[in-house]
């Protein structure tokens, strides 16, 4: 297969995972004879900095003329503490999403066995885990329309949803479960929201389409405490734009690192693969960064194209790294393994499997060397 991919590295940490990302990808490509070119374009602070403008229309056009996206991460300092700042690096991936129609973003968040005891939640709570949340991208309070008065004392940001907008990521959130284990939660504030009330008409006029798969509400706060308490009960949940933001990242700690989530923002044409992770300034060039859900966002590009026995490579040799301990700090604080350690050590499994097998013994005993 020939795909044609936009490298959208941004700020802070996010080149350094995004070029690991890249790595594995042209393993895949050279083991499976596919042909991948890539093309770096700006966003963000970086982008700001550069041009002015958190998206500038260079890198709009690279997106729109490509097959997919990779994301890395947006966010500066000199920003983020900046109240008062007009433009905002975030500003350039919200617009992005906006302009390409990527209306779901979903974020898989699985326990990994030889991770239970990296969480801060108790291993019984945790182990099974493996959810799904589908996050509608493109509007909601995100995306209404915002004011301040002139002495700046009052501001309001409106939260917007049409029926259209909750049918289309509600179609696809009930083809997962009708693939997994057939339950879709949805998670909403209907007990006060207008949005919310009209989210449970929509998601309940649809569900009946799908027999066989249960729907279920809950309160945010209450799902927000559920994950916590019994995360293995859920199987995909479905929610609102701001919502789905906060439930993603909370769900973040039952892997044991935010650096393992990754995600898929997809619409009608184009689509976006990107971890959840923030830019981590703190760990620029230091070579500390996961650079795991980077990874498994190319294997969920690579889902994308229906390229399965490929997606599945890449997680096999993740799942390897993470059961040898081969991690960065976030997850083994006694190792002396850097992103491009990581990085180099999946590269190595996806291109020669066996080899991997046979020197593993040697990687189990701390050797940082990657052979």
């Amino acid at each position: 297969m020939n795909l044609h991919i936009a490298v959208l590295s941004g700020d802070g940490i996010g080149p350094e995972v995004t070029q690991q990302s890249i790595k594995i990808l042209q393993a895949i490509a050279e083991k499976y004879q596919h042909n991948f070119i890539f093309e770096e374009a700006l966003v963000g602070a970086i982008a700001i900095d550069k041009t002015g403008n958190p998206l500038p229309q260079k890198t709009l056009d690279t997106c729109l003329n490509a097959d997919a996206i990779l994301f890395g991460a947006i966010g500066d300092p000199k920003y983020d503490n900046n109240p008062d700042a007009k433009v905002r690096p975030e500003q350039g991936l919200l617009a992005l999403r906006k302009a390409l129609g990527l209306y779901a973003n979903i974020r898989p968040v699985k326990a990994y066995d030889a991770l239970l005891d990296k969480s801060p939640l108790k291993r019984h709570i945790i182990q099974d885990t493996d959810i799904v949340i589908y996050r509608e991208l493109t509007s909601g309070i995100y995306f209404g329309e915002k004011s301040r008065n002139e002495a700046g004392t009052v501001a309001s940001d409106l939260c917007t949803y049409s029926k259209e907008e909750i049918e289309r990521i509600t179609h696809l959130a009930f083809k997962a479960a009708q693939k997994r284990n057939k339950k879709v939660t949805l998670v909403d504030k209907a007990n006060v929201l207008e949005t919310s009330r009209l989210w449970r008409k929509v998601v309940s006029e649809i569900a009946v389409q799908y027999p066989g798969t249960t729907l279920e509400f809950l309160f945010v706060d209450n799902a927000a405490m559920q994950i916590v308490l019994n995360p293995s009960q859920f199987d995909v949940i479905l929610t609102e734009n701001m919502f789905g933001d906060i439930i993603s990242d909370e769900a973040s700690i039952i892997g044991g690192s935010i650096g393992l989530l990754a995600s898929a923002s997809i619409g009608e044409k184009y689509a976006l693969f990107e971890p959840i992770h923030g830019s981590y300034p703190q760990a620029t060039g230091r070579g500390i960064a996961n650079p795991i859900a980077s990874i498994l966002s190319a294997a969920m590009l690579l889902d994308h194209f229906n390229l399965l026995e490929e997606a599945t490579m890449i997680r096999k040799a993740v799942a390897h790294a993470i059961e040898l301990e081969i991690c960065t700090p976030d997850l083994n604080a006694s190792g002396d393994y850097s992103t491009d350690n990581v990085g180099t050590f999946i590269e190595e499994y996806i291109a020669d499997t066996e080899a991997i097998h046979i020197n593993c013994g040697n990687i189990r005993v701390g050797q940082s060397t990657i052979i």
